[in-house]
Protein backbone atom coordinates (compact mmCIF):
# COMPACT_ATOMS: atom_id res chain seq x y z
CA UNK A 1 0.00 0.00 0.00
CA UNK A 2 1.51 3.60 -1.04
CA UNK A 3 1.63 5.59 2.05
CA UNK A 4 -0.54 8.26 2.58
CA UNK A 5 1.29 11.91 1.84
CA UNK A 6 -0.71 14.51 4.22
CA UNK A 7 1.82 17.12 3.45
CA UNK A 8 2.52 18.22 -0.36
CA UNK A 9 6.51 18.68 -0.65
CA UNK A 10 6.35 21.82 -2.73
CA UNK A 11 8.96 24.50 -2.43
CA UNK A 12 7.20 27.65 -1.95
CA UNK A 13 7.84 30.58 0.34
CA UNK A 14 5.07 29.00 2.77
CA UNK A 15 6.38 25.58 2.51
CA UNK A 16 10.13 27.34 3.02
CA UNK A 17 9.04 29.02 6.10
CA UNK A 18 7.41 25.86 7.68
CA UNK A 19 10.80 24.21 7.43
CA UNK A 20 12.88 26.94 9.29
CA UNK A 21 10.44 25.91 12.38
CA UNK A 22 10.35 22.73 12.49
CA UNK A 23 14.18 23.21 11.84
CA UNK A 24 14.26 25.83 15.05
CA UNK A 25 11.26 24.44 17.46
CA UNK A 26 10.36 21.25 15.75
CA UNK A 27 11.47 17.80 16.43
CA UNK A 28 11.88 14.44 14.85
CA UNK A 29 10.32 11.56 16.36
CA UNK A 30 12.61 8.37 16.49
CA UNK A 31 10.06 6.34 14.95
CA UNK A 32 10.77 7.38 11.30
CA UNK A 33 7.05 8.77 10.97
CA UNK A 34 6.24 11.63 13.58
CA UNK A 35 7.08 15.38 13.30
CA UNK A 36 6.21 17.48 16.27
CA UNK A 37 6.16 21.73 16.59
CA UNK A 38 6.01 23.10 19.69
CA UNK A 39 5.75 26.58 20.94
CA UNK A 40 4.67 29.08 23.37
CA UNK A 41 2.82 31.27 20.79
CA UNK A 42 -0.29 29.29 19.89
CA UNK A 43 -0.47 31.79 16.69
CA UNK A 44 2.96 30.15 15.98
CA UNK A 45 1.12 26.63 15.74
CA UNK A 46 -1.53 27.97 14.20
CA UNK A 47 0.53 29.14 11.10
CA UNK A 48 2.57 26.10 11.28
CA UNK A 49 -0.77 24.25 10.23
CA UNK A 50 -1.73 26.52 7.44
CA UNK A 51 1.81 26.52 6.00
CA UNK A 52 1.33 22.84 5.34
CA UNK A 53 -2.43 22.78 4.95
CA UNK A 54 -3.06 20.39 8.24
CA UNK A 55 -6.24 20.25 10.20
CA UNK A 56 -4.25 18.00 13.19
CA UNK A 57 -5.06 18.93 16.68
CA UNK A 58 -3.14 21.51 18.60
CA UNK A 59 -2.40 19.89 22.08
CA UNK A 60 -0.66 21.01 25.78
CA UNK A 61 2.31 19.99 27.18
CA UNK A 62 4.75 20.66 29.71
CA UNK A 63 8.88 20.96 29.56
CA UNK A 64 11.81 20.34 31.40
CA UNK A 65 10.09 18.82 34.42
CA UNK A 66 7.84 21.50 34.77
CA UNK A 67 4.17 20.44 35.58
CA UNK A 68 2.12 23.38 34.09
CA UNK A 69 1.04 23.08 30.49
CA UNK A 70 2.49 26.45 29.10
CA UNK A 71 3.53 25.14 25.50
CA UNK A 72 1.62 24.66 22.42
CA UNK A 73 2.02 21.49 20.43
CA UNK A 74 1.52 19.82 17.09
CA UNK A 75 1.72 16.25 15.61
CA UNK A 76 2.15 15.22 12.26
CA UNK A 77 2.86 11.25 11.22
CA UNK A 78 3.52 11.14 7.45
CA UNK A 79 6.27 9.42 6.67
CA UNK A 80 6.97 10.58 3.09
CA UNK A 81 7.39 14.03 4.83
CA UNK A 82 9.56 12.40 7.21
CA UNK A 83 12.16 11.14 4.55
CA UNK A 84 12.19 14.36 2.68
CA UNK A 85 12.83 15.76 6.35
CA UNK A 86 15.62 13.74 6.49
CA UNK A 87 16.91 14.02 2.71
CA UNK A 88 17.43 17.84 3.08
CA UNK A 89 19.43 17.30 6.30
CA UNK A 90 16.92 17.19 9.39
CA UNK A 91 17.85 14.36 11.93
CA UNK A 92 16.22 13.07 15.28
CA UNK A 93 18.03 14.60 17.98
CA UNK A 94 19.23 17.54 15.54
CA UNK A 95 20.34 20.11 18.35
CA UNK A 96 23.58 19.79 18.50
CA UNK A 97 24.05 18.12 14.91
CA UNK A 98 22.54 20.56 12.92
CA UNK A 99 24.76 21.45 9.98
CA UNK A 100 23.98 22.83 6.27
CA UNK A 101 20.35 21.90 4.88
CA UNK A 102 19.36 21.77 1.22
CA UNK A 103 17.09 24.50 1.14
CA UNK A 104 16.68 26.09 -2.33
CA UNK A 105 18.53 29.42 -2.41
CA UNK A 106 14.89 31.56 -3.83
CA UNK A 107 13.52 30.62 -0.79
CA UNK A 108 16.35 31.17 1.85
CA UNK A 109 14.46 34.18 2.88
CA UNK A 110 11.57 32.35 4.07
CA UNK A 111 13.30 29.57 5.83
CA UNK A 112 15.57 32.23 7.46
CA UNK A 113 12.69 33.86 8.86
CA UNK A 114 10.75 30.69 10.30
CA UNK A 115 14.36 30.12 12.17
CA UNK A 116 14.38 34.00 13.42
CA UNK A 117 10.35 33.09 14.46
CA UNK A 118 11.52 29.55 16.12
CA UNK A 119 14.58 29.92 17.92
CA UNK A 120 15.73 33.98 17.04
CA UNK A 121 14.98 37.98 18.35
CA UNK A 122 14.66 41.14 17.06
CA UNK A 123 15.17 43.64 19.82
CA UNK A 124 15.61 47.70 20.43
CA UNK A 125 17.60 48.45 23.75
CA UNK A 126 19.42 52.06 24.05
CA UNK A 127 23.35 51.42 24.45
CA UNK A 128 24.37 52.01 27.78
CA UNK A 129 26.64 54.77 27.06
CA UNK A 130 25.46 56.60 24.02
CA UNK A 131 21.78 55.80 25.04
CA UNK A 132 20.91 55.55 21.11
CA UNK A 133 19.03 52.97 20.33
CA UNK A 134 20.25 49.92 18.96
CA UNK A 135 19.19 47.18 16.33
CA UNK A 136 20.01 43.53 17.29
CA UNK A 137 18.67 40.21 14.82
CA UNK A 138 20.17 37.03 16.88
CA UNK A 139 19.48 33.47 16.45
CA UNK A 140 20.50 30.97 18.76
CA UNK A 141 21.52 27.31 18.40
CA UNK A 142 23.45 24.64 19.96
CA UNK A 143 25.09 24.29 16.73
CA UNK A 144 27.73 26.54 15.62
CA UNK A 145 28.05 24.15 12.30
CA UNK A 146 24.22 25.45 11.82
CA UNK A 147 25.18 29.04 12.68
CA UNK A 148 28.26 29.16 10.51
CA UNK A 149 26.41 27.72 7.60
CA UNK A 150 23.30 30.53 7.81
CA UNK A 151 26.31 33.65 8.25
CA UNK A 152 28.47 32.14 4.89
CA UNK A 153 24.87 31.79 2.90
CA UNK A 154 23.79 34.98 4.18
CA UNK A 155 27.37 36.89 3.52
CA UNK A 156 27.82 35.06 -0.25
CA UNK A 157 24.14 35.02 -1.52
CA UNK A 158 22.71 37.96 -0.78
CA UNK A 159 26.11 40.38 -0.37
CA UNK A 160 25.60 40.80 3.49
CA UNK A 161 28.94 41.57 5.08
CA UNK A 162 28.03 42.45 8.41
CA UNK A 163 27.34 39.89 11.30
CA UNK A 164 28.90 37.45 14.04
CA UNK A 165 28.67 34.57 16.22
CA UNK A 166 28.92 34.11 19.79
CA UNK A 167 29.23 31.21 22.16
CA UNK A 168 28.41 31.13 25.19
CA UNK A 169 28.38 27.62 27.22
CA UNK A 170 26.02 25.03 25.32
CA UNK A 171 24.28 27.54 23.25
CA UNK A 172 25.82 29.67 20.20
CA UNK A 173 24.09 32.75 18.64
CA UNK A 174 24.68 34.50 15.21
CA UNK A 175 24.26 38.45 15.55
CA UNK A 176 23.53 40.99 12.87
CA UNK A 177 23.60 44.83 14.44
CA UNK A 178 22.57 47.79 13.11
CA UNK A 179 22.44 48.42 9.17
CA UNK A 180 23.59 44.93 8.83
CA UNK A 181 20.07 43.58 11.28
CA UNK A 182 17.98 46.56 8.86
CA UNK A 183 19.70 45.08 5.55
CA UNK A 184 18.67 41.57 6.94
CA UNK A 185 15.36 42.38 8.15
CA UNK A 186 14.20 43.72 4.96
CA UNK A 187 15.45 40.40 2.73
CA UNK A 188 13.30 38.35 5.37
CA UNK A 189 10.36 40.91 5.67
CA UNK A 190 10.11 41.11 1.34
CA UNK A 191 6.40 42.00 1.81
CA UNK A 192 4.18 42.75 4.38
CA UNK A 193 1.94 39.73 3.78
CA UNK A 194 4.36 36.92 4.88
CA UNK A 195 3.50 34.30 6.77
CA UNK A 196 5.17 35.18 10.29
CA UNK A 197 4.93 35.88 14.51
CA UNK A 198 3.57 39.20 14.08
CA UNK A 199 5.06 40.63 17.35
CA UNK A 200 8.39 40.26 15.80
CA UNK A 201 7.26 41.29 12.46
CA UNK A 202 6.20 44.80 14.42
CA UNK A 203 9.31 45.29 15.42
CA UNK A 204 10.78 45.13 12.31
CA UNK A 205 8.25 47.22 10.46
CA UNK A 206 9.83 50.34 10.95
CA UNK A 207 13.08 49.44 9.74
CA UNK A 208 11.83 48.16 6.32
CA UNK A 209 10.50 51.49 5.31
CA UNK A 210 13.06 52.58 2.41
Amino acid sequence: MRPLRKVKIEWCPNFAYAIGLITTDGNLSIDGRHINFTSKDLELVETFRKCLYLNNKIGRKARGGEKEKKYHVVQSGDKNFYGFLLSIGLMPTKSKKLNKLLIPIQYFPDFLRGCIDGDGNINIFKHPESRHPQLRVRLSSASPLFLDWIYQTVKEKFSLKGGWIETKEDVSVLVYAKADAIQLLRLMYYTDTVFCLRRKQTIAKPFLRV
